[in-house]
């Protein structure tokens, strides 16, 4: 038995590693404990011969501490040991004048029998509570430096229309997310990564974004077109160091939009000046999978583009169409972007006249038939609310982005694809 140096610090991450169970995460993570022993507080080892295996670690506070850590080599459990390295923790902690020491563990953790047979009590009808903020200061400096942001709150509740991709999106990413315990409970393993696809204009950013918002993650976009031009190495070097940077973030949503310019399908000719960085892509998103608190959206205009490699089971957990509104929708869009309006103008007429218009081309006509009663009152001083007629104006003068041919093909990707 002896104190934590700071060259036990790879063995004693693998001593946590084969305690960690998966279903009871523990209550102080790895980081926080290894910080704390390698910046003085009491930590204690068990070494045989060259063999890191046993570590107890507890955090002080004034006469009170806390043991943030028990954790044996496998081969090691069962023998006394974590009850001989509980005692030379609570010798060094009697130095630092501790009067009381306590423990949180998950149920059937490592250290609870050591705990017990030390003279340690349980006390019941106690309730732990938690919140977990998670951006820390050294995540908000790189956060900044990979473009990324924390969305404000209720960007959820501000989507209008799109009803049913909206209840699809809570039932399969957002509610296993924000009830995992629940979810855990019923054996539904909440999603790693996502794909939505469909015309363009129809709000899959504003889906990945709302969702971000909806969890309170941070939020970060890469932009295939920038990551081709940020490295010398090339755009799947590029590719590579963001999921490295990425990596340091405990929470994350990471969103690519147009991903198909990063996952073609390959041709299987050597020359081929995708191929590698669908590769690299194909090998980043298990190593993203395996970490909590982390999701990957990608969105795609042409599903059909993606490698049928990207698609398969495993890396995506859904593939989910955010189609162009109907009529209701619509309507409900218009609502939002007319706001007060809304009350003096026919909106059958509107939703009618938009019928091949997505969320991004009502938006754009609203703006434009308000701007039209602005200018009215600017320039002929005839004051007076937008008009129905403004609006068919602005409709009738923009192209909507939907065609038959894109509507044709989203139809026949919904039918082959989706999976949700």
């Amino acid at each position: 038995m002896r104190d934590f140096h700071d060259d036990d610090l790879d063995g004693a991450i693998q001593i946590w590693d084969q305690d960690r169970q998966d279903d009871a995460p523990p209550v102080f993570p790895v980081s926080e404990v290894m910080a704390a022993a390698r910046t003085g507080e009491p930590a204690v080892v068990a070494v045989v011969g060259d063999d890191l295996v046993g570590m107890a670690v507890a955090q002080t506070q004034g006469e009170r501490a806390w043991i943030t850590l028990v954790a044996l080599a496998a081969k090691w459990r069962h023998r006394g040991l974590g009850s001989a390295l509980l005692a030379e923790l609570e010798r060094r902690l009697r130095i630092h004048g501790v009067r009381r020491i306590g423990a949180l563990l998950a149920p059937g953790a490592t250290g609870d029998t050591a705990l017990e047979n030390s003279g340690y009590r349980t006390r019941e009808g106690l309730v732990f509570y938690e919140k977990v903020e998670h951006l820390g200061a050294s995540d908000a400096g790189l956060l900044a430096e990979l473009g990324g942001r924390v969305l404000p709150q209720g960007l959820w509740d501000a989507l209008a229309g799109m009803e049913r991709e909206k209840e699809t999106i809570e039932r399969r990413i957002v509610l296993p997310l924000t009830e995992p315990a629940l979810a855990d409970r019923y054996g539904v393993t909440p999603p790693k990564a996502v794909i939505l696809f469909g015309p363009p204009g129809t709000g899959k950013t504003s889906f990945a974004k709302a969702v971000a918002s909806r969890l309170d993650w941070p939020f970060v976009e890469l932009f295939p077109s920038r990551l081709a031009a940020a490295g010398a190495g090339g755009l799947a070097t590029s590719l590579r160091e963001a999921f490295a940077d990425l990596a340091e973030l405990e929470t994350v949503l990471l969103f690519i939009d147009e991903v198909e310019e990063i996952a073609a399908a390959r041709s299987g000719l050597a020359v081929d000046p995708g191929h590698g960085v669908t590769n690299e892509l194909l090998k980043l998103i298990p190593g993203f999978r395996d970490h909590d608190d982390r999701l990957l959206i990608c969105a795609t205009n042409s599903v059909r583009s993606l490698d049928p490699a990207f698609l398969r089971p495993g890396r995506f957990d859904y593939v989910i169409p955010v189609g162009p509104p109907d009529p209701a929708a619509r309507e409900a869009i218009w609502r939002r972007y007319l706001g007060h309006a809304a009350d003096g103008v026919e909106l059958g007429q509107l939703v009618a006249a938009s019928e091949m218009f997505t969320p991004a081309d009502i938006e754009f006509a609203a703006r434009k038939g308000a701007h039209a009663a602005f200018e009215r009152e600017v320039l002929d001083r005839q004051g007076a609310p937008a008009r129905t007629d403004d609006y068919l104006a602005s409709i009738a003068e923009t192209r909507p982005t939907l065609t038959d041919q894109a509507l044709t093909e989203f139809g026949e990707d919904i039918e082959r694809h989706v999976r949700m």
